[in-house]
């Protein structure tokens, strides 16, 4: 045996223990008793949020109510709901109004200005973008009760817009009854816009500064880098941009419910009134759930349309 054989096993039976060390930590952390720590945490889980999904689905398939016989006797009516709700023409107007809704003031509204005002800021003073961004995302902050009112009493008939209409000697609107669901859909431009800025100007600050120098040294004008260069590089932030904010607007409903309350005549009446008026105003609760589930269903094939844009490393 060499002096050399006999520094080398040594040194190979000090690594097995190494090894088999390793293997008894990693076993360690998986025994039962490092999991026990964490079961107060999965039973809360499983009651507050298991618990209710299970139980609104038990509700979508019956006719329980609060008042009335559904409220005494709860039987299970199967896909009646759902089939009530496709023959409704009110359920098929707040779908519509639904969509268009999400379309102007999530799709096009936030995601446009919101990017308008991220393009600008990352030009101006630091003195303006600290203005601007603590005006935009002071409206986000406020909540959407109080912001519904404000923008309540700035499109009311006495309000703030036709007072300064009138001043310059423009006529007054009426949108809160002539075109509520445009009203409404401008309240919450006004008010979720400061999401898509802060999304957008983080996205921005990540874009290197040479990738611009390039184009422009080839001659790209500003629209063109914005088309071919700034576009294509936040496609992943836009793409999760839209869905964030198509989710966030589906689900409004204070704001909508304190400066219209649906109307007048539904012509405000989105899909979330809609299942508050049959689940509370009527006591429908299991109809009133159905509608929500198809409203869910309707963000999950939206999120899967916006997955869709992403590329596909990022969807890895």
């Amino acid at each position: 045996m060499t002096a050399t054989d006999t520094t080398t096993r040594p040194a190979a039976g000090a690594g097995a223990p190494r090894r088999g060390g390793r293997r008894t930590r990693l076993g360690d952390g998986l025994s039962p008793m490092r999991a026990v720590p964490m079961l107060p945490a999965a039973l809360l889980l499983l009651g507050f949020m298991l618990g209710p999904i299970l139980y609104s689905l038990y509700l979508a398939f019956t006719d329980s109510a609060i008042r009335g016989d559904g409220a005494s006797d709860t039987s299970f009516v199967g896909v009646q709901n759902f089939t009530d709700a496709f023959a409704d023409g009110d359920f098929w107007n707040s779908v519509v109004l639904t969509l268009v809704f999400t379309l102007i003031s999530a799709v096009l509204g936030q995601n446009l200005l919101g990017m308008g005002l991220a393009l600008l800021m990352e030009r101006s003073h630091r003195l303006v973008t600290f203005a601007v961004t603590s005006i935009v995302i002071a409206a986000w902050i406020l909540p959407e009760v109080v912001a519904g009112y404000l923008l309540y009493t700035f499109f009311a008939d006495a309000g703030s817009l036709n007072a300064m209409l009138t001043a310059i000697g423009l006529p007054g609107q009426e949108l809160l009854f002539s075109a509520p669901i445009i009203a409404v859909s401008f309240a919450n431009i006004w008010r979720g816009a400061a999401f898509s800025m802060l999304v957008y100007s983080a996205a921005l600050s990540s874009v290197p500064g040479d990738v611009y120098e390039s184009a422009a040294l080839d001659g790209a004008g500003p629209v063109r880098r914005f088309v071919s260069v700034t576009v294509p590089l936040l496609r992943p932030a836009i793409a999760t941009n839209l869905m964030l904010t198509t989710l966030q607007t589906l689900s409004v409903f204070g704001l909508i419910f304190i400066m219209t309350g649906g109307g007048p005549a539904r012509q405000s009446q989105t899909l979330p009134l809609y299942m508050y008026e049959q689940a509370f105003s009527y006591g429908q609760l299991g109809y009133g759930t159905a509608v929500a589930l198809l409203l869910l269903l309707i963000g999950a094939l939206a999120s899967i349309a916006y997955l869709r844009l992403l590329p596909e490393e990022d969807k890895r």
